[in-house]
């Protein structure tokens, strides 16, 4: 079979594995070398220096798939399990272990096609602000003095900053496409690490202020998206709570009452319509019941139960806030001193004279959202019996052989000859650090799984944490790493907790129209048997008038006669 040349050139096309359509360019293909650069680095990805531009574009469309596109394909089966179950999905126990079967069912519900990612990037005013706070969206505007009318509303706010989004960049002499370090210029630390925890992302380690904002360009997109989903989900359910109003208002009407209300707003109402009929035909006009003077009471319990899940929606932000700080100042107030310390220098942070306790406290307190930085003897906190002994070794030092050598007493070893290789500084301290990027891979928080008892006891014994009698391994290891993550990253990482709270906030919306429901249902129930209590209190009363006016014309008449 001969192909003619115009078959040869789609099948050329289509052969292509790019992000974008056969006719159009991926987003990257749009940024400045520096940007492409700038994309690598975020996602760890190696790139030869100096490198041209063909070389940058194609190790990112290697890696855009799994990158951007469906970067769920990168998960575990237990990520891939709880977003699932996120989505309202029954994952079925033979289907929980097997990868690509989950990896299959996240594709089908994830939040954006690959045409739709590649899109959003090549837009990212569109969507980056949206996951900023009201404070840092002002910050933004006074840094590059970007007006905004009063009062300056978020949605007035964000408008302004993506109209002078390019010029803002053009005058800080800065690339927009794939935006650097200045658009978070007025972040702080605390900000940086802040946003991480609260989208359920653990922060670098150890850190700089340029690998927290790495982490959070990199992870923006999604918690755009995750962001979009919350409000989308707790959208349609104050729809479906609207509905349930108007279906109880309309059942407690009288049949004049909806014709009243028809009449109102415009409608007209089929002669002859019964009861039926009528809710049939209110119901498909539910819409102009929240416009309608007559309906005021329902709109206004409607306005009433969402401005009151706005309320509780910011309180529970601000509760959330103080239910962390609070569990982390609780979780510190059991510390030892020593402990207490070391957080302080993990951090860089001086440590106050005194010494006393009360003062190491404030001063870890002042410092609750400033994660650990750079290279530190507290580096190897949490690294196993053998990631000790190899890099000890990688240093030239003699470790024992003995297995009765602890923990411990590597942990020591290891944090001395650190000291003194950073001290001495020069190539020994470098290669002391390459060695240390490479194995904090490896010492994350799953080593505590391989610790023997003895060795958590000592972990927890250095924060002076007790151990009860009767205290499992598993209940051990758990509040090890629990307080690992506050030594760490200053709170335990609250994954999704912002989604959280704005599930909170769908679900009190929807309680609380529901008891608005079932008020009006009952109302209108209380209503009924009131007025057929009046229908009867009424008809006695004419019965009797009819009796008594009877007896009086009886009498009369004896009386004439």
């Amino acid at each position: 079979m001969k192909l003619s040349w115009s078959s040869i050139v789609l099948l050329g096309l289509a052969s292509q594995a790019t992000a974008s359509s056969w006719f159009g360019k991926a987003a990257y293909n749009k940024w400045h070398e520096t940007e492409l650069e700038r994309w690598l680095s975020d996602n760890n990805i190696p790139y030869p220096t100096p490198a041209d531009r063909k070389d940058l574009e194609n190790l990112i469309k290697q890696n855009w798939q799994s990158k951007v596109a469906s970067p769920y394909a990168d998960w575990d089966t237990a990520q891939l399990n709880a977003y699932l179950q996120s989505k309202g999905k029954q994952v079925q126990e033979s289907a929980q272990g097997s990868k690509e079967s989950l990896v299959t069912q996240v594709k089908g519900l994830w939040y954006e096609t690959e045409e739709q990612a590649d899109a959003a990037w090549s837009n990212v005013k569109d969507w980056i602000f949206d996951s900023w706070s009201d404070s840092q969206l002002k910050s933004f505007c006074d840094k590059h003095g970007i007006t905004t009318p009063p009062p300056r509303k978020r949605d007035t706010i964000i408008a302004a900053i993506r109209a002078n989004y390019e010029s803002a960049a053009k005058k800080c002499g800065e690339t927009a496409a794939y935006p650097g370090n200045w658009l978070y210029e007025t972040w702080t630390e605390s900000d940086l690490k802040e946003f991480l925890d609260s989208h359920g992302i653990p922060a670098p380690q150890p850190t700089t202020r340029d690998k927290l904002i790495a982490a959070v360009r990199r992870h923006s997109r999604l918690a755009s998206l995750k962001l979009q989903d919350t409000i989308a989900s707790a959208s349609a359910s104050a729809d479906s709570a609207k509905e349930s109003l108007s279906d109880a208002v309309f059942e407690a009407w009288s049949d004049s009452k909806i014709k009243e209300w028809a009449d109102k707003n415009g409608l007209k109402v089929p002669q002859g319509s019964k009861r039926n009929e009528l809710l049939a035909f209110a119901r498909k006009h539910r819409a102009a019941l929240y416009g309608d003077t007559v309906s005021a009471s329902a709109a206004s319990a409607f306005g009433a139960a969402t401005s009151s899940a706005g309320n509780q929606y910011a309180k529970a932000t601000d509760n959330a806030q103080l239910l962390a700080q609070d569990a982390f100042n609780t979780a510190i107030g059991t510390w030892s001193t020593s402990r207490l310390k070391a957080y302080l220098d993990a951090r860089g942070v001086p440590v106050p004279q005194s010494g006393k306790k009360d003062e190491l406290i404030a001063a870890v307190r002042l410092h609750s959202h400033k994660a650990a930085s750079g290279w530190t003897a507290w580096t190897f906190d949490t690294w196993t019996t053998e990631n000790l002994k190899r890099w000890l070794t990688s240093q030239g030092v003699k470790v024992s052989k003995k297995s009765e050598a602890s923990r411990q007493e590597l942990l020591k070893q290891a944090q001395d000859t650190y000291s003194t290789v950073s001290k001495a500084g020069g190539t020994r301290y470098a290669s002391a650090t390459a060695y240390l990027a490479q194995a904090t891979a490896a010492a994350k928080d799953t080593t505590f799984d391989t610790w023997s008892d003895s060795d958590v006891k000592a972990y927890l014994d250095t924060y002076g944490v007790p151990v009860y009698q009767g205290s499992t391994s598993n209940e051990m290891r758990a509040k090890a790493r629990n307080l690992s993550n506050y030594f760490r990253y200053g709170t335990t990482t609250p994954s999704g907790t912002l989604f959280a709270k704005m599930k909170f906030t769908a679900q009190w919306v929807l309680k609380q129209l529901r008891i608005g429901a079932d008020s009006t249902r009952q109302e209108a129930a209380y209503q009924g048997e009131k007025a057929a209590d009046y229908a009867k209190e009424q008809a006695t009363k004419a019965k009797n008038r009819a009796g008594e006016a009877a007896q009086r014309a009886g009498d009369r008449v004896k009386e004439e006669l």
